[in-house]
């Protein structure tokens, strides 16, 4: 994986492929690759950023780069290191066919040993050259490049996006998908590929998705999609959501920090028509599920990885608050290893900002087929666990171009809010609280600025905590899960080794940790756990540890126990982590920022996780 731009048309096709794969860098790559096919396959690949091909690109013969057809591919490592031998695209024995690759082929090596067998040779470690290979080979019985990939990916076991060219088919892209986003961008004269739309947003806003297992052959003027059973498919070609302005910085330094300071938007976004007042019933017209199913559900099980996780994790506080339904949340690539226990009474939660996470989609399918409602909460409407939800909560975040995922996460929240509001009022439960968060909600938006507000403060408490190694967050009740996540965001971006606990298991381990070394930043609110924390921090401050305070009050007994403290508007407990991540995504980014790390795409880390 990573990402995937293919061109046929009548322009230059290296200027859309190269600008496509710029759109899709915010995805984290290692190394890229374009394929031109004219007379011949002219292969150019650079390992690194992209930069580096487009050097690599300026030495190349002219008469090379003059193609009207191509593909192009930013890789992120899973079989081979980030090398240009491993670099896609990748090619056949003969040089004749390109390929290039989103998702894992599981049964690569088997293949690769029948493919030894008959004599073929590899340069790569790659699982994608095989299926390169396995094409060739195929197309050497069949002559014809869609038959040649029909027969391969029978053959093959795992997830994959194929974009595929043939030096003798001119002006032809064979591309199929199983279980990986590939799109097709309908152009006039000229048609595109993509494994996600800011690829091709500046060209066209027309698309067709392709399905599981079908097969397409696009050509300028001719798209082909045929079913796995070999039969015409008349896929619908829907409008794009996205505008082209959603890709600028908009006057900020990084991605990050402008979707940090959308966030206020976002919710007024999400809370538009579905809540009018504290008094009136929350409107969720995507949720399918009637007074009676909602009466007979006994379990609720949340499914998400990474950042969507600890959305879930706040999920299940308020949901169990308000409903007193039993939730529990697990990693999806847990979920996936274990008996799947969930029958028709079981309500089941999908949480992905991409929709394509292809953990998520394995439990969401192994749950279907015992018979539960699944609700997926995404940020993509035509992802595919969009498509396979019964009832859905698109939360409307706009594209997240920074790997780190911050608006898109106090979208969910939102979503996971208003779902559990929804779901008490439908049971006619805890009327009061609703009302309360109900009221905190729509008040959101005005204290997420007033945060926003305070990051010439945040800015230099990040200064001054630059320089540590290590970072411990702590925090009680539902902010707990806020100290999983500001952990893992300042983990993500500055590469500090950043650990988020439970306040109370401080003292069963990580209390060891604790000098003057080890920064202690505690999350803190007005309610029931404010003292216990608050024990903890007089825990953490005998030990001589730095302690950061992030609290809506902190009464003045306790103050000069905190080196450093950020105070955020007066809200519920409840509500209070949508502000509490403000500030620790606000922090994350400042401490990256002063160690001069690449914020928008930190190494190793993708933005949509299509393989297992």
């Amino acid at each position: 994986m990573c990402g995937i731009v293919g061109y046929t048309g009548f322009q230059n096709a290296i200027h859309i492929l190269m600008d496509g794969l710029s759109h899709l860098e915010y995805r984290g790559y290692d190394s890229s690759g374009i394929a031109l096919e004219k007379d011949e396959i002219n292969i150019f690949k650079a390992s690194g950023k992209l930069v580096n091909l487009v050097e690599s690109l300026k030495k190349a013969d002219d008469d090379k780069l003059d193609a009207k057809t191509g593909i192009g591919h930013i890789r992120w490592a899973t079989h081979g290191l980030p090398t240009v031998e491993n670099a896609h695209p990748h090619t056949s024995s003969t040089g004749d066919i390109a390929l290039v690759h989103n998702g894992i082929i599981e049964n690569y090596k088997e293949v690769k040993s029948f493919l030894e067998n008959k004599g073929y040779s590899f340069k790569s470690q790659t699982d994608t050259e095989v299926a390169a290979m396995l094409i060739g080979y195929e197309y050497d019985i069949h002559k014809d490049l869609k038959t040649a990939v029909e027969a391969a990916i029978k053959q093959l076991k795992g997830a994959w996006a194929f974009c595929v060219m043939h030096k003798n088919e001119k002006g032809t892209i064979v591309a199929t998908r199983k279980n990986a986003p590939l799109l097709i961008g309908v152009g006039e004269g000229e048609n595109f590929l993509a494994s996600d739309i800011p690829a091709i947003i500046k060209h066209t806003k027309r698309a067709i998705y392709l399905n599981d297992g079908q097969i397409a052959k696009v050509t300028p003027d001719l798209i082909e999609i045929f079913n796995p059973d070999g039969t015409i498919a008349q896929n619908k070609v829907e409008v794009l959501p996205f505008e082209p302005m959603a890709l600028s910085k908009m006057g900020y330094k990084h991605f990050m920090l402008k979707e940090i300071h959308e966030q206020p938007d976002v919710v007024r976004n999400i809370l538009q028509n579905k809540i009018k007042d504290e008094f009136s019933k929350i409107l969720l017209s995507d949720v399918n599920l009637s007074e009676k199913q909602l009466k007979d559900i006994n379990r609720i099980q949340i499914i998400a990885c990474g950042t969507s996780l600890h959305a879930g994790l706040v999920g299940k506080y308020i949901i169990e608050e308000l409903t007193g339904i039993p939730t529990d949340v697990e990693p999806s690539s847990e979920y996936i290893y274990r008996s799947t226990i969930a029958d028709k009474n079981t309500l089941v939660i999908g949480i992905s900002q991409s929709g394509e996470t292809a953990d998520t989609i394995t439990a969401i399918k192994q749950v279907k087929e015992k018979g539960s409602h699944v609700l997926i909460i995404t940020n993509r409407k035509e992802s595919l666990l969009a498509r396979l939800s019964d009832s859905l909560l698109h939360v409307n975040a706009g594209i997240e171009v920074s790997v780190a995922a911050t608006k898109s996460y106090i979208a969910q929240l939102m979503s996971l809010y208003l779902f559990a509001i929804y779901m008490a009022e439908t049971l006619n439960k805890s009327a009061d609280k609703v009302q309360e968060i109900k009221h905190e909600l729509l008040t959101l938006p005005s204290k997420l600025e007033a945060v926003l507000s305070e990051g010439m403060k945040i800015r230099e408490i990040a200064k001054k905590y630059s320089s540590f190694k290590n970072f411990i967050f702590i925090a009680r009740g539902i902010n707990y899960p806020t100290a999983l996540e500001g952990a893992l965001k300042l983990k993500e971006i500055s590469y500090i080794n950043a650990t988020g606990y439970a306040a109370g298991e401080l003292k069963h381990g990580p209390i060891a940790m604790l000098d003057e070394t080890m920064p202690v930043l505690a999350i803190m609110n007005k309610g029931l756990v404010y003292d216990k924390v608050m024990s903890n921090c007089e825990e953490a401050f005998a030990r001589q540890a730095r302690l950061i305070g992030v609290a809506n009050h902190i009464d003045d007994k306790h103050k000069a126990i905190f080196n450093d403290y950020i105070l955020i508007p007066d809200i519920s407990d409840l509500v209070s982590p949508a502000l509490n991540i403000t500030v620790l995504q606000l922090l994350a980014y400042h401490i990256a920022e002063y160690l001069g790390k690449d914020v928008d795409q930190p190494r190793n880390l993708a933005k949509s996780v299509t393989v297992e």
